[in-house]
């Protein structure tokens, strides 16, 4: 089916916005998507039609439950989970993380050991190098190269051992772009540590480029930001049933046992549950509009991996074109996969470094043509530090996403020769 960018930019309200009487050029993705028109429909729907507190014996509290109950069956969907109550709302990925951490540590004793990546984000290393700290743990740390910005996948069975507890690991990197093999990794960690390693997963970057299986997998939580992903500012944890049922939540007395409540503190924010919800409908609108997930008798799954195969074409042909342009510019590092055989292995999230040009000056200038990119570490603190770049102002990072133009990135690397050429 024709992919119609037009109709997709409709369903974004954010990107109406002008500077200097043309449309905003919003390439600040990886730190934040626009949100889609059903999450927002579906928020205010949330704090207009149902608003109440849980557990009452009047009609919106009843229909607020049953809303917590179709956003769970949604996030289920959305990453391919077997059971609603494998589905833990919070904060965001961080905040899920560290409360995650802690109530594993209770499980660990002094020695054992923790493996971290070089290439995560820093809401993926934080929470466990606290946890190890208090609790007396060995930390070694999964490298990449910085010359492939991959993993050699043989380094897994070298860090991990039968002492290992938990290895955390990115499915796809927020400074390279890199998409790691997650799914060997797991199969890689459980083998060598005799599957007594818990794999912990950070999609949040993936989630808006790709298709999440967590049964297919093999990890044993997952998580990812709603707001990465063209919803709200909310997060979701995915962790195999029987593991969060012998786990030891922290919570207040009054709260239940009963999965998946047992991990959310306080009371449940239903309207950004609500917006969760809209954004898997906006991934199931992609699938049937330019899917071609038409077919009535298709389930919400087929209809949101249809949504997402329709945008990672899309994808591609943008990290092509920054690629291309970018490649034309002289002393550019490109830090990141620049083979097109292998965008199979990227996202279209591109860092790039030039000699003696401040990252931050080059973000303020784009800022000023109305074009948003990000620039500094943007919490990839290990990768920007491996890549020799953390005492340099890091990197620019421009993040096009499958509502993102040819057009737009024409407008960038314009912008960029005219930066250039003003210096």
């Amino acid at each position: 089916m024709t992919y119609d960018v037009a109709a997709i930019r409709a369903q974004f309200p954010g990107l109406k916005r002008q500077q200097n009487g043309e449309p905003a050029v919003f390439f600040d993705n990886p730190a934040g998507t626009q949100m889609a028109k059903q999450s927002i429909d579906r928020m205010v729907w949330a704090m207009t039609e149902v608003n109440a507190n849980l557990g009452g014996q009047f009609e919106t509290s009843i229909l607020a439950g049953k809303l917590v109950d179709d956003a769970h069956e949604a996030a289920k969907d959305f990453i391919n989970a077997a059971s609603v109550e494998e589905i833990v709302f919070g904060q965001n990925m961080t905040t899920l993380t560290f409360m995650m951490s802690r109530t594993l540590g209770r499980t660990f004793k002094e020695g054992d050991e923790i493996v971290v990546s070089r290439m995560d984000h820093d809401g993926n290393v934080t929470p466990w190098l606290i946890m190890a700290e208090e609790r007396g743990l060995k930390v070694k740390w999964l490298d990449f190269s910085p010359e492939t910005f991959e993993f050699d996948l043989a380094q897994v069975s070298k860090v991990v051992t039968d002492r290992t507890r938990v290895v955390a690991v990115g499915y796809a990197s927020n400074v390279t772009g890199t998409i790691n093999n997650v799914k060997a990794i797991a199969a890689a960690a459980k083998a060598a540590s005799n599957g007594k390693a818990l794999v912990y997963v950070d999609a949040v970057q993936f989630a808006p480029h790709g298709v999440i299986d967590v049964q297919d997998i093999g990890c044993d939580f997952l998580v990812c930001s709603a707001y990465k992903f063209y919803g709200p500012h909310y997060g979701l944890l995915w962790g195999r049933h029987e593991l969060l049922q012998n786990l030891n939540a922290y919570k207040v007395r009054a709260a239940t046992e009963e999965l998946p409540s047992k991990f959310v503190t306080g009371t449940t924010n239903r309207e950004e549950l609500a917006g969760i919800m809209g954004a898997v409908e906006y991934y199931e609108w992609l699938g049937k509009n330019f899917g071609g997930a038409t077919d009535p008798k298709l389930t919400r799954r087929q209809r949101i991996v249809a949504g997402v195969e329709a945008m990672l074409r899309h994808d591609h042909g943008l990290a092509d074109r920054l690629i291309s342009g970018l490649e034309q510019v002289k002393n550019i590092r490109i830090l990141g996969i620049t083979d097109r055989k292998s965008f199979a292995r990227r996202v279209p999230t591109v860092s790039f470094a030039m000699d003696n040009c401040d990252p931050t000056e080059i973000a303020k200038f784009m800022a000023g043509q109305g074009i948003y990119v990000w620039d500094g570490h943007n919490y990839g603190v290990e990768p920007v530090t491996r890549l020799g770049l953390i005492d340099k102002g890091g990197v620019v990072r421009v993040g096009p996403t499958h509502y993102n133009t040819p057009g737009e990135i024409d407008r960038f690397l314009g912008a960029l020769n005219i930066y250039l050429q003003r210096r």
